[in-house]
């Protein structure tokens, strides 16, 4: 007679960070090169943000357009809807709009121009000039990068990044080392979201 011995020790497994996907990365990095030439934009960088990885992970990339790899990354927030501000509610699946007042972020390429004072973070903030139909309001809606308190340095996952309400916001650390890499040229730099897995309606 033979019997089993089914043992339930040592079976819970820690939830595993979802890598990035470099490959995807680098497809969109030979469009977004494209679009910095016909535009006249910077050439060296550009930023990308992926909304659809986890708010807790970073997904707030430096991509070095020379050597065609990440240069630098950290956490960003997306905008919260209808949730309360300030929390993680939609950190698995951000849910991106155009619309005014959706406090939603908006997917699509930005051109970063009109560096000014910010009531948040260190305060500076760049705005954020629309390029899509999918990101047209940004101006009125005031959709500027910034950084903000809340935000930390380092990856919170499985937790999520505190929601805004539409901004991309990185942390007080994050924005000097941006500051200082926008700064370091004189041409106009782009900055793309990418699309994540949900829309709102509107």
């Amino acid at each position: 007679m033979c019997f089993l011995l089914f043992s339930c020790v040592g079976t819970t497994t820690k939830k595993e960070k979802p890598q990035i996907d470099i490959s995807s990365l680098r497809t969109k990095s030979r469009e977004a090169r494209e679009f910095c030439i016909s535009k006249g934009l910077e050439t060296d960088f550009y930023i990308l943000i992926d909304l659809a990885r986890h708010s807790g992970l970073k997904r707030f990339y430096i991509w070095d357009l020379k050597m065609d790899t990440i240069a630098d990354s950290f956490l960003v927030s997306h905008g919260c809807g209808n949730n309360p501000w300030g929390q993680d509610n939609s950190k698995d699946m951000a849910i991106v709009s155009n619309k005014e007042g959706s406090h939603l972020s908006s997917v699509g390429k930005y051109i970063i121009r009109d560096r000014g004072y910010s009531n948040w973070g260190i305060h500076i903030n760049y705005r954020l000039y629309g390029q899509d139909l999918t990101n047209s309001n940004a101006y009125r809606r005031e959709i500027v990068l910034h950084s903000w308190e809340k935000i930390s340095d380092e990856e919170v996952y499985p937790n999520g990044t505190p929601e805004g309400w539409g901004c991309p916001a990185i942390s007080n650390a994050s924005m000097h080392i941006v500051d200082n890499k926008l700064r370091s040229t004189n041409k106009k730099v782009l900055l793309w979201v990418i699309k994540p897995l949900m829309v709102a309606s509107g």
